[in-house]
């Protein structure tokens, strides 16, 4: 991947946490990570982290949730190198490894974990059907996948509102719909397939968000990146509240489970 192709430098990255937490780089922190793991029991459990970002979720797996072992992945090297930084720090050198991998395939043979989870990376990745046949090859039998990510409400060209949107995050989104989803995941074998639509959640999120970067705390955030920067994602905010209102930007969480034979 050229440095062209990054999505998330060091300014990305250290705005993502300010706004959503040390280590999180997606939206809700810690509490959109119980919603998905709610009823979960990780214990013991070897995981892989698909886009682990800056490594904040891929820790809490650890610490919070009792994970036996965790091995974080991302296509980008700023972002490895901070989630190395972070498990360092934390004492878990033993307990995850942070890979930087490319965007052709996991590099991890059948069978090898229990749960594959992911918060919000597949929306980089057009081919949905693809990466949830390998996700699907490297469960073992009766293994959970959990994952949350960006869709759009349908399968028809984006309204104008959705493409200013788009062209404003500049992030590579290859958006698809629920329906995209569910038929991706049951081709690629997954049984017992669930979603949630977190639409409402996060157009309340998003405000609160947008009064954050607008309000009394936006020079801390200009202190951190710089003005324009903050200007930009502040346009960017405006546009995405505008197209989660009409119900075409809708997060969602999902869980599917690969059969035991």
């Amino acid at each position: 991947m050229s440095k062209d192709e990054l999505h998330y430098d060091n300014t990305h990255i250290t705005f993502l946490e300010k706004l959503w937490g040390d280590g999180f780089m997606s939206p809700g922190g810690k509490q959109e990570i119980e919603k998905l793991l709610k009823g979960l029991n990780l214990k013991k459990q070897k995981i892989l982290d698909i886009g682990c970002g800056s490594g904040g979720i891929t820790v809490s797996l650890i610490d919070d949730y009792g994970a036996q072992k965790v091995i974080g992945v991302d296509v980008e090297k700023d972002v490895v190198k901070v989630a190395r930084d972070r498990v360092s720090k934390n004492g878990l050198k033993d307990k995850i490894d942070i890979l930087l991998i490319d965007k052709s395939r996991l590099p991890f043979n059948k069978d090898s974990f229990d749960m594959v989870f992911s918060k919000d990376s597949f929306v980089h990745i057009p081919d949905k059907e693809r990466i949830f046949t390998q996700v699907f090859k490297v469960l073992k039998p009766g293994g959970v996948f959990v994952f949350s990510d960006w869709l759009i409400s349908h399968d028809h060209k984006p309204s104008k509102e959705m493409e200013y949107y788009l062209k404003l995050e500049d992030l590579g989104f290859g958006m698809a719909s629920p329906l995209v989803y569910s038929k991706a995941l049951k081709k690629s074998g997954f049984v017992a397939i669930k979603k949630n639509n977190r639409n409402k959640w996060y157009k309340d999120e998003a405000r609160r968000e947008l009064e954050i970067l607008s309000g009394p705390f936006r020079k801390s955030y200009e202190d951190i990146t710089s003005k324009g920067f903050i200007e930009n994602q502040i346009y960017t905010w405006k546009a995405m509240i505008k197209v989660l209102d009409t119900g075409e930007h809708c997060p969602h969480h999902f869980r599917a489970q690969k059969p035991l034979k």
